[in-house]
C-alpha cells in the first residue's frame, strides 16, 4: 500500500519539506520536551497555558518512579467512634431519617471515616458524599473529594468522578490542582485505589481544556510510575487540536511515543490531522503509510483526514487520487469524503468538478445532506450563478433535506450580488417561518445588495436592524457602507458610518477618508473635518498615507 500511496501523492513532495521532515525525525528527546515546554509557556494569552514549564523530571530517559506514601490517619475514638458506628448503621440500612437527625453532630473527621467505612459500596459512598454536601457543604474537603474519587474510579464510574472533578476544578484557586493531586496521592493506599484515578484527573483537565494542569498531571503521574490510558491521551490531543494547538499536539504525541503509550486508530488519525493543519502534508502522508505497520490499518476517517488536508491546501487532484485509492483498498467513501471534495472544488471556483463529484456521490448511493447542498449553493452564488443555486435549493426541499441559516445566507448573497434585493428580502422574511435566526452574514449580504444598488439609506437602516438583533458588523461591511455614502455624496451619512467604525476601533482606509474629508470640505464643513481627524488620531486609528493629504483640509 505504501508504494501505491507514494506514487499517488508524489506531486505533494518537495525538497524543502523533505529536509524539514528529516530534521524532525532527528530531533532527540530532550529537544522535543524543551519544545513542548516552550510551546505551552509561549501561549501567554491563554490563562490555562501561561507561565508554565514542564518539570525537569521529564527531561531525561531515566525513569525511577517515586514510591507512593504509606499515609495513615488518626482512628476515631470515644464519641467519634460511637458516632461513626451509629451513622454507618443508619447508612447501610438506608435510614436517612435517622441519619438526618445526626447531621448536627457531623464533623469533617467523622464524615471522612464514615466514607472510608462504606467504600466497598460505591453507590452508598456516593449517596453519603452527596448527603454531606446538602447537610454540611463546607465539610467537602480535598481529603473527602480524593476518597470519593478513589472509590468511583476503582469501580470504573468515570462519568461520576469527572462530574465531581469538574465541580471542584472550577474554583479559581491557583494552587488547588497541586493540592488535589497531593490529596489523591496521600489517600491512594488508604483506599486501595487504582491508577485509574490519576487517569480520570488527567482526562478531566483535557476535557476542560486546562492544558497546563493536564500537562502537569501527566508529568506527576510519570513521577509515581503511572501513565494515562490512550483514550485519555486522545481526549487531550482532541482538545488541543480543537483549540488550534496542533503544534503542541504533535509534541505531546512524541511524548506519548517516548513513554511507550501505544496509539490507537483515533490517536493516529488525530496526529495526521494535526500535521495537515500545520501544512505538513509530506509528513502526514508518511505517517499514513506507516499506519498498517503500527497495527492500525487506515479507516475511512483516516483517508478523510488526509483528503481534508489536501483540499485545504488546494491540492484537489491529489485529494481525488486519495479518494480513488480508498476505494481501491476496499473502503467506501462516505458523506464526509464527498462533502470535503465538493467544498474544496467550490472554494476554488471549480463548479464543474464539484458537480461531477456530486453526481458520483448520488450514483454511489451516498445521500447528500445539508452540508453538501450548502457547499454547492455557496459555490454557485459566489460565481454569480444564482439560477443553479436556486435549483439546488428547490432540490433540497423536494428531497426533504433540512435547510439552515447557511443555506439562506448563500442564496441571499447570490441574489444581492446580482442586485435582486426584492427576492433576497423575500427569502429573509422566510427565516421566521423556518425558525431560523439571521446572523451577521445574513445582514451583511442584504447590506451589500443595497450598496450594489447605491441605496445607502436602506443599507444603513439594515445596519441599524443588524445592531438591534445583536449581530456585529465586520470591517468589510462598514467600509462598504462608508464607500456607498461617499459615492452618493451623502457625507453626513458617511460621517455617521465613520463614527460607528471608530466606536468599534476600525480604521478607515486612507483613500476613503480622503474622499470623505474632501466632500466635507466642498460642503464648507472644515471644522467637522478637523474634529474627525482629532478623534481618529486620539484613537490611534489614523491610516497610513493620510498625513500628507490631511494638511490640505486642516
Amino acid at each position: 500500500m505504501r508504494l501505491t500511496l507514494g506514487v499517488c501523492l508524489q506531486p505533494t513532495v518537495n525538497k524543502i519539506g523533505h529536509q524539514i521532515i528529516l530534521l524532525i525525525e532527528k530531533m532527540n528527546y530532550q529537544r522535543l520536551v524543551r519544545r513542548f515546554s516552550n510551546l505551552i509557556d509561549s501561549q501567554k494569552k491563554d490563562t490555562n497555558l501561561g507561565h508554565f514549564t514542564i518539570p525537569g523530571k521529564l527531561q531525561g530517559r531515566n525513569w525511577n518512579p517515586i514510591p507512593l506514601p504509606h499515609k495513615t490517619i488518626l482512628e476515631p475514638r470515644g464519641q467519634d467512634l460511637d458516632y461513626v458506628n451509629v451513622a454507618h448503621s443508619h447508612l447501610v440500612h438506608s435510614d436517612w431519617t435517622k441519619l438526618d437527625k445526626l447531621a448536627s453532630g457531623l464533623t469533617p473527621f467523622r464524615a471522612k471515616h464514615i466514607l472510608l467505612k462504606v467504600q466497598e459500596d460505591y453507590v452508598l459512598s456516593l449517596e453519603f458524599f452527596n448527603w454531606v454536601e446538602v447537610q454540611k457543604p463546607g465539610f467537602h474537603t480535598l481529603a473527602m473529594h480524593s476518597i470519593i474519587l478513589h472509590i468511583l474510579t476503582k469501580n470504573r464510574k468515570f462519568k461520576s468522578a469527572e462530574s465531581i472533578l469538574m465541580k471542584i476544578l472550577q474554583s479559581s484557586s491557583i494552587d488547588l490542582p497541586s493540592k488535589l493531586f497531593e490529596a489523591i496521592v496521600n489517600s491512594f493506599r488508604l483506599c486501595n485505589s487504582s491508577p485509574r484515578v490519576f487517569d480520570s484527573l488527567f482526562k478531566t483537565y483535557a476535557h476542560m481544556k486546562k492544558f497546563r494542569n493536564a500537562t502537569e498531571t501527566f508529568c506527576r503521574m510519570k513521577d509515581y510510575g503511572f501513565l494515562p490510558a490512550v483514550e485519555s491521551c486522545n481526549a487531550y490531543l482532541s482538545s488541543l487540536i480543537s483549540m488550534n494547538r496542533s503544534d503542541i499536539a504533535l509534541a505531546f504525541y512524541k511524548e506519548m511515543q517516548q513513554s511507550r503509550i501505544s496509539p490507537n486508530i483515533y490517536t493516529l488519525n488525530m496526529f495526521i490531522g494535526a500535521l495537515c493543519k500545520l501544512g505538513k502534508l509530506e509528513k502526514a502522508v508518511e505517517e499514513f503509510g506507516e499506519m498498517e505497520s503500527k497495527g492500525c490499518p487506515p479507516t475511512v476517517a483516516s483517508y478523510n483526514t488526509l483528503i481534508t488536508g489536501h483540499c485545504n491546501q488546494g491540492l484537489l487532484s491529489t485529494a481525488m487520487k486519495l479518494k480513488n485509492l480508498m476505494e481501491k483498498n476496499g473502503l467506501t467513501p462516505n458523506d464526509v469524503t464527498f462533502n470535503t471534495l465538493i467544498h474544496g472544488f467550490c472554494k476554488e471556483g471549480k463548479l464543474h468538478e464539484a458537480s461531477k463529484v456530486f453526481s458520483e456521490m448520488k450514483g454511489m448511493g451516498v445521500c447528500p445532506n445539508t452540508v453538501t447542498y450548502n457547499a454547492l449553493i455557496q459555490g454557485y452564488s459566489r460565481v454569480g450563478n444564482i439560477e443553479m443555486g436556486s435549483r439546488l435549493f428547490e432540490e433540497m426541499s423536494r428531497n426533504g433535506i433540512k435547510t439552515d441559516i447557511l443555506t439562506y445566507n448563500a442564496l441571499i448573497l447570490g441574489l444581492c450580488k446580482e442586485g435582486k434585493t426584492k427576492k433576497a428580502a423575500h427569502l429573509f422574511k422566510e427565516l421566521d417561518s423556518k425558525r431560523l435566526i439571521p446572523n451577521s452574514s445574513t445582514f451583511s449580504a442584504l447590506i451589500s445588495g443595497q450598496c450594489t444598488r447605491m441605496n445607502s439609506e436602506r443599507a444603513f437602516r439594515l445596519y441599524k436592524s443588524m445592531i438591534r438583533c445583536g449581530c456585529h458588523p465586520n470591517e468589510f461591511t462598514l467600509k462598504m457602507l462608508l464607500s456607498t455614502f461617499c459615492k452618493n455624496e451623502d457625507f453626513d451619512g458617511a460621517v455617521q458610518v465613520l463614527q460607528e467604525m471608530l466606536e468599534r476601533s476600525m480604521a478607515p482606509g486612507s483613500d476613503m477618508l480622503c474622499e470623505l474629508c474632501h466632500g466635507l470640505h466642498q460642503c464648507g464643513k472644515d471644522e467637522l473635518v478637523v474634529e474627525l481627524c482629532k478623534e481618529i488620531e486620539a484613537r490611534h486609528l489614523m491610516p497610513d498615507g493620510f498625513e500628507k493629504t490631511r494638511s490640505i483640509f486642516t
